[in-house]
């Protein structure tokens, strides 16, 4: 029933990764700022608690499409070699596995109180109120997508969507989540042939269809740049797509070399940007579109810009 083999649900589980679901697509995963905000009474916490006020502690980070992508990175830190660009076999009800995603949630939780944690925090973990959907492959290869984000929504979660963007047919009929994040680490077809390495012909046209669909998405939209030395270059044709798209944020993030990205040699720690080069490309992207940066996390390279000045990011 399962699209991996034995040793590649050893391997993922060897790497912290939760199995959840019969047809075994499907996965959950601790956020290593979730474990640090536990551990430090929430003084620690990830980029999207700073900007937007979820609370790190209580996010549950999953992927329904595992095994399922359409781009192989080079810089994704996930194991690219499970990697299947279409559909295969059956899958499991979203319903059943928002129930089972929670379940995993906790056990992975368990393992916590072990160690040095705040009580009040840990306690608070084991009730999650946000789902980031996107951890790993694509999540919109999965049937029943739009079913998983109205399970989240049912039990009160806010839901956090992540998409490489070359699925528009997709993204036009879903029920939308409370944000929706388009990666964007290619700007012309050249770069994404060679660094996102697609899987099957036509993606960059089908990239460029869902930047042209997104002003029309009544949701909080976020274009999110993802950099390093190769493709840290050309902002005015990064700015020239992000005007296209008309997102209400714009993150630009350093690519980190850590997970598989460095076991399989794909990417290396000198190919990671500083924080003050992020910086300073998010002031060129600032110039060219009309954005204004409006906050930074330097322990996680990473700047913000809206629209707005006085943009307000609580949910």
């Amino acid at each position: 029933m399962s699209v991996l083999t034995k040793e590649q649900i050893e391997r993922l589980r060897n790497a912290s990764y939760k199995i959840v679901g019969k047809h075994k697509h499907s996965a959950v995963k601790l956020c290593t700022w979730l474990k640090k905000s536990i551990r430090t009474g929430g003084k620690k916490f990830c980029y999207k608690q700073k900007f937007y006020g979820i609370a790190c502690h209580r996010c549950l980070q999953m992927t329904p499409a595992l095994p399922f992508c359409t781009l192989s990175c080079l810089f994704c830190w996930r194991d690219t070699r499970i990697n299947n660009p279409k559909w295969i076999n059956g899958y499991d009800k979203a319903e059943a596995l928002v129930e089972e995603a929670i379940h995993a949630q906790k056990a992975l939780l368990t393992g916590l109180g072990g160690v040095e944690h705040s009580e009040k925090h840990l306690k608070e973990a084991f009730e999650p109120k946000h789902a980031a959907i996107s951890l790993d492959g694509e999540p919109c290869l999965y049937p029943e997508i739009s079913q998983l984000i109205e399970a989240f929504s049912t039990k009160g979660f806010t839901t956090f969507l992540v998409t490489n963007g070359t699925l528009p047919e997709v993204l036009e009929k879903i029920s939308l989540p409370t944000q929706l994040y388009v990666s964007m680490s290619s700007c012309d077809e050249e770069m994404f042939k060679k660094i996102n390495r697609p899987l099957l012909s036509g993606l960059w046209e089908k990239y460029l269809e869902t930047l042209e669909l997104l002003p029309s998405l009544s949701t909080r939209r976020v274009i999110r740049l993802t950099l390093y030395k190769l493709n840290a270059k050309s902002p005015e044709k990064y700015a020239k797509l992000i005007l296209k798209a008309e997102p209400d944020f714009i993150e630009v993030k350093a690519a980190m070399a850590v997970g598989f990205a460095r076991i399989q040699n794909r990417f290396k720690y000198e190919d990671m940007l500083k924080h003050d080069e992020i910086k300073s490309f998010s002031e060129r992207i600032a110039d060219l579109t009309s954005y204004n940066i409006i906050d930074e996390k330097k322990d996680s390279r990473v700047v913000l810009l809206s629209k707005k000045k006085d943009a307000k990011l609580k949910f």
